[in-house]
């Protein structure tokens, strides 16, 4: 009995065995052929076509070089890089903003006084200091005046801008008595210069002007020294004067 169960446990087994193996070989999937691609001739585009698209720029690829940056772009990258630092930081977020609106209020306000041609210098308690003049420029007549007196006079008082001014005139003066300008008040240096003849005569001329419009425009005060290189200047033109005139 134990021998007829025993068989049949055998034969059971072995009908399993044979069973799995269509199962198994069911699994693998059979081998998928491979596709090929029809052969597809290639379409090479003319040389009148390649071109056109070379010339398009949507097709330029090409990137654009980078400008160097100067020493000034540097210099203002830098000071856009310290504002955003102040401006961000946490001395600026806890009161360092109002210093810096007050420098802003500052400078504006000196860039309108400045524009308004105002004098800062008697704020600070320094009045620009001007010379008192005994003479009188409007309505003058270099032919109604006795330059040689005149500036005789300014130089004894130690006015030496207006002795300058006095000297210039009777540059003036003399230049238009020879017939080498011609003398109005509304006239400028530079259209007497332009009036004379060319040679040396001009420069020095340029020269005696310059120094005039140093000492009576400019306001400042003159020293002897100073002045005695303006007169030593005139003298060197009516000098060119007398030497034209042999």
């Amino acid at each position: 009995m134990q021998r007829r169960g025993g068989v049949l446990l055998l034969l059971a087994m072995l009908g399993s065995v044979l069973a799995a193996v269509p199962l198994a070989a069911q699994s693998v999937p059979p081998s998928t052929p491979v596709a090929v691609a029809p052969h597809v001739p290639l379409r090479r585009p003319t040389a009148a076509h390649l071109q056109d698209l070379r010339s398009q720029h949507e097709l330029q690829y090409e990137t654009d070089p980078v400008p160097q940056a100067s020493v000034w772009d540097l210099f203002w990258y830098r000071v856009q890089r310290w504002l955003g630092r102040t401006l961000n930081g946490s001395v600026y977020q806890h009161g360092g903003r109002y210093v810096v609106y007050g420098a802003f209020l500052v400078a504006f306000a000196f860039i309108v006084l400045r524009l308004l041609k105002v004098d800062l210098t008697s704020a600070f308690g320094r009045n620009p200091q001007r010379m008192p003049l005994a003479y009188t420029t409007e309505g003058e007549d270099i032919h109604a005046v006795d330059f040689p007196s005149r500036i005789a006079e300014a130089e004894s008082a130690g006015d030496y801008r207006l002795a300058v001014r006095l000297g210039f005139l009777s540059v003036l003066k003399q230049l238009t008595d020879r017939g080498l300008l011609t003398w109005r008040p509304e006239k400028t240096n530079a259209d007497y210069l332009a009036e004379l003849p060319a040679g040396p005569l001009p420069v020095a001329f340029r020269a005696v002007a310059q120094q005039f419009e140093y000492a009576w425009y400019g306001e400042l005060p003159l020293t002897a020294a100073h002045y005695t290189l303006v007169r030593e200047a005139r003298a060197a033109l009516l000098q060119l004067l007398t030497t034209r005139a042999a």
